[in-house]
C-alpha cells in the first residue's frame, strides 16, 4: 500500500514538474530571452544568464526530485554518477556523430567550414546544455517513468517530450514549420533515442551527457 502511495505521489510530482517546466521554458524563450538580449548586449553574458536560469528552473528541481523519489526511480542519484562505464564501447557513437556532421557539411558546401560565431559563448552552451537536458530528460523524466518490460514505449515518449522542448526555440527563430517540412525534427528524435538507450544500458548519466555535449560541440562548430 505504501509503495502504491509513493508511485501515486511520484506521478503527481512528474505531472506538476512537466507542466511548470514547459510553461516556464516557453515563456522564457518567447518573451524573456528577447528582453534579456536587449538589456544585455553581450552574447557571453546572455548565455551565462540563461545557464543560471536553466539550472535553477530545470536541473536543480530535477536533482532534488530524483533524490526525493530515490526508491521509485530506476537508477538512484548517486548510482547514476558512480556506475562503472567502459568508455571504449562508446567510441563508435562518437565516431558516428563526427562522420555524420562532417559528411553533411561537405556535401552541402563542398568544404568543411567553422561557424563564424563559434566561440566562448558556444562552448559554454555546449558544456551546460548537455548536462541540463540530460539530467532532466534522462536522469529524471525517463528514470522516473521507464519500465524495463516496456522500455521502448517510454523511450519514444521521452523522445517526443525532448522534441517538444525545442518548439519555443524554433518558433522564436521562425523555423518551426521548416523543422518539420525539412525533416530536421527526426534528428532530434533519433538523438533522444540514442541518449535514452545508452543511459538505460550504462545506468550512468555521464554517458548521455558526454554524447550530448559532443554532438552539440560539433553542431555548433561546423557549418552543416
Amino acid at each position: 500500500m505504501e509503495h502504491k502511495t509513493n508511485k501515486l505521489t511520484l506521478k503527481k510530482a512528474l505531472l506538476i514538474y512537466i507542466v511548470l517546466f514547459y510553461a516556464a521554458w516557453a515563456v522564457y524563450e518567447l518573451v524573456g530571452r528577447k528582453y534579456l538580449g536587449s538589456a544585455i548586449n553581450n552574447d557571453l553574458i546572455v548565455e551565462l544568464c540563461e545557464t543560471v536560469i536553466k539550472n535553477l528552473v530545470w536541473t536543480l528541481p530535477a536533482v532534488l526530485l530524483i533524490h526525493k523519489y530515490s526508491s521509485d526511480v530506476l537508477v538512484r542519484l548517486k548510482e547514476m554518477f558512480t556506475a562503472k562505464v567502459n568508455w571504449l564501447k562508446y567510441l563508435p557513437v562518437f565516431a558516428f556523430f563526427t562522420v555524420y556532421i562532417l559528411v553533411n557539411a561537405y556535401s552541402q558546401y563542398g568544404e568543411i567550414k567553422i561557424q563564424r560565431d563559434f566561440g566562448i559563448a558556444s562552448i559554454i552552451m555546449v558544456l551546460f546544455v548537455g548536462l541540463e537536458e540530460e539530467m532532466v530528460f534522462r536522469g529524471w523524466l525517463l528514470n522516473a517513468t521507464v519500465n524495463e518490460d516496456k522500455k521502448w514505449r517510454y523511450i519514444i515518449l521521452n523522445a517526443l517530450m525532448f522534441l517538444m522542448i525545442h518548439f519555443p526555440i524554433w518558433i522564436r527563430n521562425g523555423i518551426f514549420v521548416s523543422s518539420f517540412t525539412r525533416f530536421g525534427f527526426i534528428i532530434i528524435l533519433l538523438l533522444s533515442v540514442i541518449f535514452s538507450t545508452e543511459f538505460l544500458r550504462s545506468k550512468n548519466i555521464l554517458v548521455p551527457i558526454a554524447l550530448h555535449m559532443y554532438w552539440d560541440l560539433l553542431a555548433s562548430m561546423f557549418v552543416w
